[in-house]
């Protein structure tokens, strides 16, 4: 690795450290329907979106709840324990991204062959403090 890109990492772990997140990675469900209940979630109150979620008939709501329950773990544990009930935290940001795509022969009439696309996706979950206005 070059000096320039080495100073590059360096900075962006730099700033990752004061981030909380946490990812899923090759979850096998299609993006668009992550997607879906990433909107759901996205700038809410962490223990409202984990009650959204909770209680969403989505398939995809599991994994998020799963996600977002990590990330507030995440919080805690650099925050050295303090508890995420006594902050006011919130789902800032939420990447939903393709991943591999697994592509598989279905039969079809007349000895022809569809292609069917089974598609997976990454997940990344931030979450942040609200900044309060002092008067």
């Amino acid at each position: 690795m070059g000096a320039r890109k080495k100073i590059q990492a360096d900075k962006r772990k730099e700033m990752r450290k004061n981030e909380y997140f946490a990812s899923l990675n090759n979850y096998p469900t299609s993006p668009r329907k992550m997607r879906l209940v990433a909107d759901m979630i996205r700038g809410k109150e962490v223990f409202y979106a984990l009650n959204v979620l909770k209680f969403s008939d989505k398939i995809a709501s599991e994994p998020m709840e799963k996600l977002l329950k990590s990330a507030i773990a995440n919080y805690e544990s650099k925050n050295n324990g303090e508890q995420a009930k006594d902050s006011t935290l919130y789902v800032s940001k939420v990447f939903v991204d393709s991943a591999r795509m697994l592509k598989r022969f279905q039969p079809a009439p007349q000895g022809r062959a569809h292609r069917i696309r089974k598609r997976s996706n990454h997940v990344t979950l931030f979450i942040d403090k609200k900044e309060t206005q002092e008067s």
